[in-house]
C-alpha cells in the first residue's frame, strides 16, 4: 500500500507504508525496515466505509491498459461521465497518480546482483486461470495467483532496474503471482473523495509501481480532501486485507459487476469477529497462527451469487481400509494388485530421492541402525555360542534390507531385529542342546515353514485383516516399542558402571596412597582351577604384579588395593564422560532438529541444520571425544567377512544330522513365529501408511509381507538372523523425510505436504551397512554412549503425535487447563479416562510379558489387543469410540467439527425433522438493515453526499 499527501508548494511522492503477502507488514518508523508479519486487525467502521467506496465509487472491470498513464486516463474519463471534475482538477489528479513511487528497500539494494528469477517466470501464469489456494497476495499491493480463464500477457513490459529488487522477498512470492496495488492519500485541491477499483485484463507489469517486478491485476485508488489521512489509511488497509482473504480473492477475480464485489464484502463482514474496545489493546500485533482453518464452508455461503466462488470437495474421513485391503477372492490377487499399483511409481521412487534431505536421512538412519544390529548380533552370539553372531547379523540385515528396499510395497519401512525373536532363539538353542539336535538345521526348518506360512497369508489376502487394527492397537504397540527404546538406552548407560566402576568413597587427601595390583587368588574357586587346568596355566611361573588389567582378568587373578573395585580397578572419568556424551547427544539432537523454527539464519540454512541434526550431533560428539582422549567404549564392527565359527558355512542343510521328523514337527513353532512376523510387520505398516502422512504412491501390505517372508526363508537357509519391520526406526525414517512448502509468505508457517516417498535412503542405509566390514577404521571412533543417546532421542521423538500420551496428561489436570482436544468435546471425561486406563493396562501387560520368560507368547498378546478392542464395544458407544479410536488426523477433524457447528448455527430456520419453523403470531422478526443507508449517515458518507 502506497500513500501520498499533496499540498501546494511541497514536493510529494507515493511512499510505501505496508505490504501483504499473506499477513500484514508495515514500514517501521524511519522507513529503515519492515515489521514482523502480523494478522491485520481492522476497525469495523473502516470496512463499512470501504463498502460505501465500492458502492459509490468507480468500478472498472477487465480493462485493457499497458501503462499507469492509460489507467489514470481511463479512471478520469469514467469520472467525467458520472461526476465532472473540470480540466484543471483533472490535470492535478493525473499528476498525482503519476508521481514517483518510493519503496522502502531502495537504499539497501543499490549494489545487489541482477535477479536470477526472470520476469517471464514470474508472470508465466499471471493470465492463466488456475486459482492458487495457498499463496495469495503480495507487496504494498496484495499478491494474487491468477484465476481461471485465459488472457494474453501484455507485451509492453516496461524496463526494470534489476539492481533495485529485493531478492529475498522475491523468493517468497509464488510463480504466477499478481499484484493488487492500493494507493491512498490526501490532496488539498480535492473537496470530496475520489475512489476507483480497477481490474485489468490482461495483467501488466507497471514499472516502479511495485517493489518487485510482478504483474498488476488490480488497482484500488482513494484520494480525498486533506485532514482525513488516518481514515484513508484504514480504508486502504481494509482493501488490502480483503484481497488477501481466500474467499474475497476469488470474488474479485470473477466479479461481473459492482454488486458482486459488494456481496463479497458483505460475506466478509458476516464472518468478522468484533473485539470489545475496553478488553484488549488495539496496538498489539497478533502473531500469525500456526494453522489456518479451511474456508471451504464460507465458499458455500448464500450471500454470494452462484458460480462466484467454487469450493472443493472435502475429503471423507475414515480409517485405513482403502482399496489396498479389499479381498480379491483370487490366489495372490492382493499381491498382483500391489505390484500393479506400485509399478508406475518405481522410477520416480529413485528420481524423487535426488534431494539433500534424503542424504541427511540416510546418514542419520545408518548410524541409528548400525548399533542395534551389531548389539543384537552380539547378544545372539552369546546365546548360541557363536553360531550366529555380529557378522551374520550385519550380513543378514544388509541382504534383507537391500531386497526389501528394491522390491517392497512400502520402502519407507525400515527392517530391524526384535526382542521376541531373540527370546525365541535362546529357547530354541537351549532345547537343541538338551536333546542333542543341530540348532542351525532345526532353525532352518522353522524359518522355511514360517516363510511358507507368510506367503500363504499373502496368497489368501490375509493382510485385509489389517483393517481391524485400530488406533487402540497400533498406539499400544508403538508406545511399547518407543518405551523399550528409551528404557534400553538408559539401561545400557547405567550398565556401563559395571565396566567402568568409580570409587564412591574417595578421600582427596589420600589420593597419593591409592593403588591397585594383581595378585594370585588366595582362595581360587573350582571354576578358576578348572580354567587353569584346561589352559595349562602354571600359577607359580606367573609374575602377577606385572600383569596388566586385561591379562589379570584373563588368567583369573585377584585385584588388591584401595583403588580396586569388586571386579577390577576403579576407572576415573569414563563413566561420567559417558553420561555427558549421552545427554549431550539427546539435547543437541533435539535442539538442532527444532532449529528450523528458530529466528536465526535464512530459511534454507535452518532447514539444512534441521535435516542433518542427528548427523551433525554424532560428528560433533565424535570429534569432542577424540580430542579429549578419554577411553570411552566405542562401536565394535567385525573386520573380516566370514562366518563367526569355522564349523559352519553360508548355507545350512535343513535336515543336517537331525531326524527327518524334525522337518515336520517344526511347523508348530513356525506358527508362533508367523503370528509374530505378521503382527510386527503389519502394525508398523499401518502406522507408516496413516492418512495424516499424506502418502501419494499407495500402500503395499501384501507385497511387503511377501518380501519379508521370502527373505526370511533365504536368511534361514544361510544361517542369518530374521528381520522384520522396526517400528521406531520406521517412524523416525518417515519423520526425517517430511515435505513442507518451500514458498511461504512472511509469517506463514510452512505447510506439511506429505512424505518424500522413495527407495534410495533405505537402499543406501543397508548397502553401507553391508560395507561396514571394510569401514572399521572410521566406525571405531564412534562412542557407544552417543549411539545410546540417539536411541533415546528416537524413542522420545516417536512418541509425538500418539494420542494415548495426550490422554495420559489429562489425569490430574483441571478442566479449565485441559487442551482443546476434539474428543473432549464429545466424550465425557470419565469415559476418556476409562479408555486411557484400559489402554494403559494393556501396555503394562505387554511390557511384563515382553520382559519376562514368557516373552515367547508376546505376539499372541499383541494379537489379543484386537479382541480386547472389540470388547470395548460393550463399554463404550459407537459414537464415543469413533472419537477416541479413529485414524483421522486431529487437526482435520477439528476443522470439520468447527464447520459443522457453523453450519448448525446458520440453519436456525429448520427444526430437527428438517421442517420449517413457523413464526409465532405477531412476531415481526429482525428488521432488515440497509448497510449502505446506515453508512451514509456516518462521517465518510456525509462527506460524499454533501459534495456529490
Amino acid at each position: 500500500m502506497d500513500e501520498i499527501c499533496v499540498r501546494d508548494g511541497e514536493d510529494s511522492e507515493w511512499r510505501e507504508s505496508a505490504r501483504w503477502l499473506k499477513f500484514e507488514e508495515d514500514v517501521e518508523d524511519g522507513g529503515e525496515r519492515w515489521s514482523k508479519p502480523y494478522v491485520a486487525t481492522l476497525s469495523l467502521h473502516s470496512l463499512f466505509e470501504l463498502r460505501s467506496c465500492i458502492f459509490s465509487g468507480t468500478v472498472l472491470l477487465d480493462m485493457r491498459a499497458n501503462t499507469i498513464e492509460e489507467i489514470a486516463d481511463m479512471v478520469l474519463d469514467h469520472q467525467e461521465i458520472y461526476s465532472p471534475i473540470g480540466n484543471e482538477l483533472r490535470k492535478k489528479v493525473r499528476e498525482t497518480l503519476l508521481k514517483h513511487h518510493h519503496h522502502q528497500n531502495q537504499k539497501k539494494l543499490a549494489n545487489r546482483l541482477p535477479i536470477v528469477r526472470s520476469i517471464a517466470d514470474m508472470g508465466r501464469r499471471a493470465s492463466e486461470l488456475h486459482l492458487d489456494k495457498n499463496d495469495q497476495m503480495t507487496s504494498s499491493q496484495s499478491q494474487l495467483a491468477g484465476p481461471e480463464g485465459k488472457a494474453e500477457q501484455s507485451k509492453d513490459n516496461s524496463f526494470v532496474d534489476f539492481s533495485k529488487i529485493d531478492l529475498h522477498f522475491m523468493k517468497k512470492i509464488p510463480a504466477g503471482a499478481e499484484a493488487c496495488n492500493v494507493l491512498v492519500g490526501e490532496a488539498d485541491f480535492l473537496n470530496r473523495p475520489m475512489v476507483a477499483f480497477v481490474r485489468l485484463s490482461p495483467a501488466v507489469l507497471l514499472s516502479g509501481l511495485a517493489e518487485v517486478p510482478i504483474t498488476t491485476r488490480f488497482l484500488f485508488l482513494l484520494l480525498g480532501p486533506s485532514g482525513r489521512g488516518p481514515q484513508y489509511h484504514e480504508i486502504g488497509r481494509s482493501m488490502a486485507t480483503l484481497m488477501t482473504d481466500e474467499v474475497f480473492h476469488d470474488v474479485a477475480y470473477k466479479a461481473k459487476d459492482r454488486n458482486d464485489l459488494i456481496a463479497g464484502i458483505d460475506e466478509f463482514l458476516d464472518q468478522v469477529t468484533v473485539l470489545p474496545p475496553g478488553e484488549w489493546d488495539p496496538s498489539i500485533r497478533i502473531e500469525p497462527p500456526k494453522n489456518v482453518p479451511s474456508q471451504e464452508k464460507r465458499k458455500k455461503s448464500n450471500l454470494l451469487p452462484n458460480g462466484l466462488v467454487e469450493g472443493e470437495e472435502e475429503e471423507e474421513p475414515g480409517g485405513h481400509g482403502g482399496p489396498e485391503l479389499q479381498r480379491t477372492g483370487r490366489w495372490f490377487g492382493g499381491l498382483f494388485l500391489d505390484i500393479k499399483r506400485k509399478f508406475p511409481h518405481y522410477l520416480s521412487d529413485y528420481t524423487d530421492a535426488c534431494n539433500l534431505q534424503c542424504v541427511a536421512s540416510f546418514l542419520f538412519l545408518y548410524c541409528a541402525c548400525m548399533s542395534p544390529v551389531i548389539t543384537f548380533g552380539g547378544l545372539l552370539g552369546e546365546a548360541t555360542e557363536g553360531r550366529i553372531s555380529a557378522i551374520e547379523s550385519l550380513f543378514g540385515a544388509s541382504l534383507t534390507g537391500i531386497a526389501y528396499s528394491l522390491f517392497a510395497g512400502q520402502p519407507l519401512t525400515i527392517l530391524g531385529s526384535t526382542g521376541p525373536v531373540l527370546v525365541f532363539e535362546k529357547i530354541l538353542f537351549k532345547f537343541c542342546k538338551e536333546y542333542g539336535l543341530s540348532y542351525l538345521s532345526l532353525r532352518t526348518c522353522i524359518g522355511l515353514w514360517t516363510a511358507f506360512l507368510c506367503i500363504l497369508l499373502v496368497a489368501t489376502d490375509a493382510s485385509s485383516l489389517v483393517c481391524y487394527i485400530t488406533r487402540f492397537t497400533e498406539e499400544a504397540f508403538a508406545s511399547l516399542i518407543c518405551i523399550i527404546f528409551i528404557y534400553e538406552a538408559l539401561e545400557k548407560l547405567i550398565y556401563l558402571d559395571k565396566y567402568y566402576p568409580f570409587n564412591r568413597n574417595n578421600n582427596l587427601d589420600k589420593l597419593t596412597t591409592y593403588s591397585c595390583s594383581c595378585f594370585e587368588p588366595s582362595d581360587p574357586t573350582n571354576g578358576t582351577l578348572k580354567y587353569w587346568e584346561m589352559n595349562n596355566v602354571t600359577v607359580s611361573e606367573i609374575y602377577w604384579e606385572a600383569l596388566e588389567v586385561k591379562d589379570c582378568v584373563e588368567k583369573r587373578g585377584e585385584f588388591v588395593g584401595s583403588a580396586c573395585g569388586p571386579k577390577g580397578p576403579y576407572v576415573p572419568d569414563v563413566l561420567f564422560w559417558c553420561v555427558i556424551l549421552f545427554f549431550s547427544t539427546v539435547i543437541m539432537s533435539a535442539f538442532l532438529k527444532g532449529f528450523k523454527f528458530s529466528n536465526y539464519f535464512p530459511t534454507k540454512v535452518r532447514s539444512v541444520i534441521s535435516d542433518f541434526a542427528v548427523f551433525f550431533t554424532i560428528v560433533t560428539m565424535v570429534l569432542v571425544d577424540y580430542s579429549l582422549g578419554i577411553p570411552s567404549p566405542k562401536l565394535k564392527v567385525p573386520s573380516v567377512f566370514k562366518p563367526t565359527r569355522d564349523d559352519r558355512g553360508w548355507f545350512i542343510n535343513p535336515l543336517g544330522p537331525n531326524p527327518w521328523w524334525t522337518a515336520v514337527i517344526t511347523v508348530v513353532p513356525a506358527l508362533l513365529c508367523t503370528i509374530l512376523i505378521f503382527m510386527d510387520q503389519q502394525i508398523t505398516a499401518v502406522i507408516i501408511n496413516r492418512k495424516e502422512h499424506k502418502l501419494k504412491k499407495g500402500c503395499g501390505y501384501h507385497l511387503d509381507l511377501f518380501m519379508v517372508g521370502l527373505m526370511l526363508g533365504v536368511c534361514s537357509l544361510m544361517g542369518l538372523p530374521w528381520f522384520v519391520a522396526a517400528t521406531v526406526l520406521s517412524i523416525t525414517h518417515v519423520n526425517s523425510l517430511k515435505l513442507e512448502s518451500e514458498c511461504s509468505a512472511p509469517g506463514e508457517q510452512p505447510k506439511f505436504l506429505g512424505i518424500r516417498e522413495q527407495r534410495l535412503t533405505g537402499l543406501m542405509i543397508f548397502t553401507l551397512m553391508g560395507s561396514s566390514v571394510f569401514m572399521t577404521s572410521v566406525l571405531q571412533f564412534i562412542p557407544m554412549p552417543v549411539l545410546y543417546g540417539v536411541f533415546l532421542y528416537m524413542g522420545a521423538s516417536s512418541l509425538k503425535g500418539i494420542q494415548f500420551f495426550d490422554r495420559l496428561t489429562l489425569f490430574g489436570m483441571p478442566a479449565k487447563h485441559q487442551p482443546d482436544f476434539i474428543y473432549l468435546r464429545h466424550v465425557p471425561l470419565r469415559k476418556v479416562h476409562l479408555f486411557t486406563i484400559i489402554q494403559l493396562s494393556c501396555l503394562i501387560l505387554l511390557w511384563i510379558i515382553k520382559t519376562s520368560r514368557a516373552a515367547i507368547v508376546f505376539p499372541m498378546m499383541v494379537l489379543a489387543l484386537v479382541f480386547i478392542r472389540k470388547l470395548l464395544d460393550c463399554i463404550f458407544t459407537k459414537r464415543e469410540l469413533s472419537w477416541l479410536d479413529d485414524l483421522m488426523p486431529e487437526s482435520k477433524k477439528k476443522k470439520l467439527e468447527d464447520a459443522e457447528e457453523e453450519e448448525g448455527q446458520s440453519m436456525t430456520g429448520e427444526d430437527e425433522d428438517g421442517g420449517v419453523q413457523v413464526p409465532l403470531e405477531g412476531y415481526k422478526g429482525i428488521p432488515i438493515i440497509n448497510i449502505t443507508d446506515e453508512m451514509s449517515k456516518g462521517s465518510f458518507g456525509n462527506t460524499w453526499n454533501a459534495n456529490g
